[in-house]
């Protein structure tokens, strides 16, 4: 399809204000990680050693995955490339797993290793694409500072090293874009062998924690009767006109929703021909929220509007939600988030706290349903200017650069470093579960809307 190079092209004007209040807010601002002491500096030494040796095969993953974009549940070339590296390095990768073809997971333990006494971390890759723009979110970043960062820590983690023990996980996480490939592979048992889950997405900044909003899909199928458009227009009732007006009762909805709720939607079914009264028609829309109690009202919202739609057409609707699985907003843990800016740090980065960057800046991720069963982190890493949007050509293009390449370094290292931390301080572990308890532990994630 030819782009309209007619078109208008967007005001950047709100981008430009936002970044001149976040260059305003840093100079008052700061992330101030708690004191704790972590891992020993001999062992982060050999950690970030470990990750500086395996940079050009990690770089070499990320641009074959880069020039080998796949969608949701196909990324067939992406995992024979991570469960090969992974082969490499003396790990036996189980593929398929939790009942998805190009679903990963490995594991190494310490000598041993009892799950009784030590923890265990798991650390996440994302590898699917964006239909027509390949990695304009870029999940070929994310798939190897995952990778670089197990298998970085697994050779200490084997051995013992300094007094290291535990396990860690690797998880091979598909189908995020669109899907909800983590939350398929929790209901099939991933992750509750793990005590805490960590992993990132590449940014237009280094981002210590940023608002990430649930979604939830919704599908509501309107059922009128047909007829003749032109003879006999009144024996018909339009399924096309409940749509309309469901549109619009969505977009008058906004007005009363706050700035970091999203409503969004098309209409995929709206009759065959300009003759005939159309008998039915289908909206699919996704529902955001900042917060799982705000989706769940926003939901009854909609729902709502769906119904009063087709009351004022005189049609039937069918609203059926989360074909898809739902997924919640990131509850990201403040101890983790710390040993994540300190290895930052270390690389030369650092990372902005968490309401520089405005929260009307929020996608969703399927992360944020692990977030409510266990401890995670979510942190975002720059590869790209800022007035670079997620889900561009432009997005695409940075995710094969070498500001990507040095993020995936960079980013390896920092999940590994905060892995290491969580496994080698008690105390450290005790702060994160003891947060996590108090923002109001496990939840059953599963059933939360039914």
């Amino acid at each position: 399809m030819t782009p309209n190079t007619d078109a208008p092209v967007p005001s950047r004007a709100y981008l430009d204000i936002m970044a001149a209040e976040g260059r305003r807010l840093l100079e008052t601002a700061a992330y101030v990680p708690a004191e704790r002491e972590g891992a020993p500096e001999e062992l982060h030494a050999r950690l970030e050693r470990a990750v500086e040796e395996g940079r050009d095969g990690l770089v070499d993953i990320l641009h074959d995955l880069h020039r080998h974009p796949e969608e949701a549940f196909r990324e067939v070339h992406a995992a024979d490339r991570l469960t090969g590296h992974l082969e490499e390095h003396d790990v036996v990768p189980q593929r398929p797993a939790f009942g998805l073809e190009t679903a990963i997971r490995a594991s190494v333990e310490s000598p041993g290793f009892d799950p009784a006494r030590h923890r265990t971390v798991a650390i996440l890759s994302e590898y699917d694409a964006l239909p027509g723009i390949g990695h304009g979110c870029g999940h070929n970043v994310i798939a190897v500072t995952g990778l670089g960062a197990f298998t970085a820590l697994a050779g200490l983690v084997r051995e013992g090293a300094g007094g290291v023990e535990g396990r860690v996980v690797y998880y091979g996480t598909p189908a995020e874009e669109g899907e909800a490939g983590k939350e398929l592979m929790a209901r099939a048992g991933a992750f509750e062998e793990a005590d805490a889950a960590i992993m990132l997405h590449p940014y237009f900044a280094d981002v210590a924690d940023q608002a990430w909003l649930g979604r939830r899909v919704m599908r509501a199928v309107f059922s009128g009767v047909a007829a003749h458009a032109s003879s006999h227009p009144f024996m018909g009732r339009n399924a096309l006109d409940a749509a309309s007006l469901a549109y619009q009762g969505i977009g008058l909805l906004r007005q009363q929703t706050p700035p970091t709720d999203r409503l969004h939607a098309i209409i995929t079914e709206g009759g065959e021909r300009p003759s005939i009264i159309t008998e039915s028609a289908t909206l699919k829309m996704y529902v955001r929220s900042r917060d799982p109690e705000t989706l769940k009202v926003l939901s009854g919202r909609v729902e709502e509007v769906m119904r009063g739609a087709a009351l004022m057409a005189g049609v039937g609707v069918e609203v059926h939600w989360d074909e898809s699985p739902a997924t919640l907003p990131v509850r990201t843990n403040g101890p983790l988030t710390d040993r994540w800016v300190l290895a930052q740090r270390r690389r030369g980065r650092d990372p902005l706290p968490r309401g520089t960057v405005s929260e009307t800046l929020a996608a969703s991720t399927d992360f944020g349903n692990l977030s409510f069963r266990l401890p995670g982190i979510h942190p975002l890493i720059g590869i790209a200017g800022e007035d670079t949007a997620l889900h561009t050509r432009e997005f695409a293009a940075a995710a094969g650069s070498p500001a990507a390449e040095s993020a995936a370094v960079d980013g390896a290292y920092g999940l590994a470093a905060a892995a290491l931390d969580f496994l080698h301080d008690d105390a450290l572990a005790a702060a994160v579960t003891e947060e996590f308890e108090e923002r109001g532990g496990a939840v059953d994630v599963e059933h939360y809307f039914d």
